[in-house]
């Protein structure tokens, strides 16, 4: 029998998942797409992740299953071409997810160390923490834990000095006045902005996986989510009030990869410099980490569903071959995409798997107890937010949204192709 986690690891799953590379890695990103209404688009992000989390809510107590979102997509459409899409759209967006974490750890990691002193940095850090990650699942998913619990806590004790020392440097600083109303953009924009940093939210459907094992579910289920969604909204929004207010948008755009280090040279120097850069290594590191182990059981639960071929389930070294395949996709993408184009590719999977998981709760509100308005309206947003960001993206992005939509056509494809030649099998015996 495993060990039963408490409210405070649930919230925890919840508050890791979320900060994980995700704030290091989007944060420039959104203050170029929301100028001055950058802490606005934080909150239409995790008020669509809020509205959500009700129907994860209802369904993780009604349906407890180590296979979380893949679980509950199964329960409302059956083992479907459908579901197996949506399940194998889960699985790229985790590897899309591990893109963004290398994507930050290389564009951090020069800052402290330049080893060629040009381009060649980023693809030579971003590669070598993937491999180095991989090493470490393949070595001991204990080691995985320790590291993903000590991480946790050194992030957010930086991340909250950094807010303590950053509201004080706010007073008097010149560029406070780029949080008016006056530097916001248009409010579409603003909820695009919001869109495409979708993916720094994503990180609580983990708490879904740890569901069979929560203490007294009937309360800190719904206390695990909510609490650890809210914090990281209000962690969020005072991270944005505070770069925005510190530096020009000219530096913001010049550093946009490695925006929050510089965010704190203003107050601390050259050491909140170092020290921010520090905290993003260890805090993308720590979600490639834990990215890759859930990514590796994603494949594999897909398999054990009958979702994917069988030879998903095989162990390779100890570990589901879905591990070494997210790894080698992981490096791909990586290495091949830009920054924009991975985040809004996360952000697409993410908001249709998202409107998907609501749909499921409005269809199952009578099994669950739910009030069936609270997951359409979660459904309603994440459909009008993937659209608002598909549009808007490919006036500015076109390769992102080709990118997106192609991959989602490839999950799809796949699935029907499996699913066909599973037919004609048991048809020829």
């Amino acid at each position: 029998m495993s060990e039963k986690i408490g409210l405070k690891e649930a919230i925890s799953i919840g508050i890791g998942g979320m900060v994980g590379g995700g704030i290091f890695a989007v944060l420039g990103l959104a203050v170029s797409l929301s100028k001055g209404g950058t802490p606005l688009a934080f909150l239409f992000a995790g008020g669509i992740a809020l509205i959500t989390s009700y129907s994860y809510v209802k369904l993780s107590k009604t349906y407890p299953d180590r296979g979380g979102t893949v679980k509950f997509i199964n329960q409302g459409f059956g083992q479907t071409i459908f579901s197996g899409g949506i399940n194998n759209l889960l699985w790229i967006s985790y590897i899309i997810m591990l893109s963004l974490y290398a994507s930050a750890f290389g564009s951090y990691a020069p800052n402290l160390f330049a080893i060629t002193g040009g381009q060649l940095d980023f693809h030579i850090y971003a590669s070598g923490i993937i491999i180095l990650a991989s090493a470490i699942n393949y070595y001991s998913i204990k080691v995985v834990g320790v590291i993903e619990s000590y991480a946790v806590i050194i992030k957010l004790v930086i991340l909250i000095c950094f807010i303590g020392v950053g509201i004080y440097g706010l007073m008097g600083n010149p560029n406070l006045d780029q949080l008016a109303p006056s530097n916001w953009e248009a409010p579409l924009q603003l909820l695009t902005g919001g869109m495409v940093i979708f993916v720094a939210y994503e990180g609580f459907e983990l708490i879904a996986n740890a569901a069979p094992d929560i203490k007294d579910p009937e309360k800190n289920i719904p206390r695990a989510y909510y609490s650890s969604i809210i914090f990281v909204i209000c962690l969020y929004i005072i991270i944005a009030v505070v770069t925005v207010g510190s530096l020009p948008f000219k530096e913001i755009a010049t550093a946009q990869d490695y925006v929050l280090a510089e965010a704190a040279k203003p107050m601390l120097g050259k050491v909140g410099f170092t020290i921010i850069t520090i905290a993003a290594l260890i805090s993308t590191f720590s979600a490639i980490n834990a990215s890759l182990y859930g990514g590796s059981r994603v494949s594999y639960e897909i398999a054990e569903d009958d979702e994917l071929p069988s030879e998903f389930t095989y162990q390779l070294w100890n570990q589901p071959i879905g591990l070494l395949i997210t790894a080698i996709l992981t490096l791909t993408l990586t290495n091949t995409l830009e920054l924009e184009s991975i985040s809004t590719a996360g952000s697409v999977g993410f908001l249709l798997i998202f409107a998907m998981v609501n749909f499921v709760g409005f269809k199952l509100a009578a099994e669950t107890g739910s009030t069936k308005w609270i997951p359409m309206v979660g459904g309603v947003l994440c459909c009008i937010a993937l659209l608002a960001l598909l549009q808007q993206q490919f006036s500015s992005n076109a390769m992102g949204v080709i990118i997106a939509v192609s991959l989602i056509a490839f999950c799809f494809l796949i699935e029907m192709v499996y699913k066909k030649m599973e037919k004609s099998r048991s048809r020829t015996k």
